[in-house]
């Protein structure tokens, strides 16, 4: 697959790079240049991610961030039973439990949301960060939902996280599943107050908190764009019915002349 010319590979972080030492220095360069393709593409063109970490894993499938790279790729494809593998061959090779969550994440893709809740309960949780911990309990929070299990995703997100006034990394995801939890349980005004501190805490837009919250309130978005292309196809019929009543006049200028005559 072509990669840029800007593309050089040192972009990479420094501990993947360390990793690719591994490899022959020329090799080396290709899966960097492969990884930062990756990463440049994974939200907004996850297919052609995908493609790059495919070609990154040919390469070099014995180094765990391109396991890691190419689990990624294939879970924002929906690809969870692949993306699980992977996940899976790089915490063998690392140790790292990080992935945790990402991998209870993938077996709710894969329709088995007793087994995310299984490992939610599993002692690797205790060895996340805190990040790490808020993202296992939005997956049990997903997992109870994907059962009907509503009130029990509600009691699962309710944390001294969500509590806290510290605006964190997390807080406007968290906010956000907390308040879509509510909601569908039919608990309209509290779902409203916990969309609003989402967008409070939503510095970077990375939820569609605003919108929900717009909507409940009832708010409705006018196109700009949709105006002005009605507005485009208004004024030739416009120009037409000016055509049509000078068409008129000019008869009637007619007939009274005649009338004269």
């Amino acid at each position: 697959m072509p990669i840029p010319e800007d593309v050089t590979g040192d972009e990479i972080d420094k501990d993947v790079r360390q990793e690719l030492q591994s490899l022959p220095k020329t090799l080396a360069e290709d899966v960097a240049r492969n990884l930062v393709m990756v990463a440049r593409l994974l939200d907004e063109d996850p297919e052609g991610a995908y493609g790059y970490s495919r070609v990154a894993l040919r390469l070099a499938s014995r180094v765990a961030a391109v396991r890691e790279a190419a689990g990624f790729a294939a879970y924002a494809n929906q690809k969870y039973g692949q993306a699980l593998g992977e996940f899976r061959a790089a915490k063998r090779m690392t140790g790292n439990i990080d992935l945790w969550p990402v991998m209870a994440d993938c077996e709710r893709g894969l329709g088995r949301p007793e087994k995310a809740l299984d490992m939610a309960g599993a002692p690797e949780v205790h060895k996340l960060d805190k990040a790490g911990q808020v993202e296992m309990r939005l997956v049990a929070a997903g997992a109870r939902r994907d059962m009907g299990q509503l009130d029990a995703a509600i009691v699962t997100l309710q944390s001294p996280e969500l509590a806290a006034n510290s605006v964190q990394p997390w807080t406007a995801r968290l906010r956000y599943a907390y308040a879509d939890a509510l909601l569908a349980a039919g608990r309209q005004s509290e779902a409203r107050e916990w969309f609003a501190k989402a967008v409070e805490a939503d510095r970077d837009g990375s939820t569609d908190a605003s919108d929900r919250l717009a909507e409940l309130d009832g708010v409705e978005f006018v196109d700009a764009m949709a105006e002005d292309e009605d507005d485009e196809v208004q004024a030739p019929a416009s120009s037409e019915a000016s055509e049509h009543e000078d068409k008129h006049e000019d008869e009637d200028e007619g007939d009274d002349q005649g009338d004269k005559d």
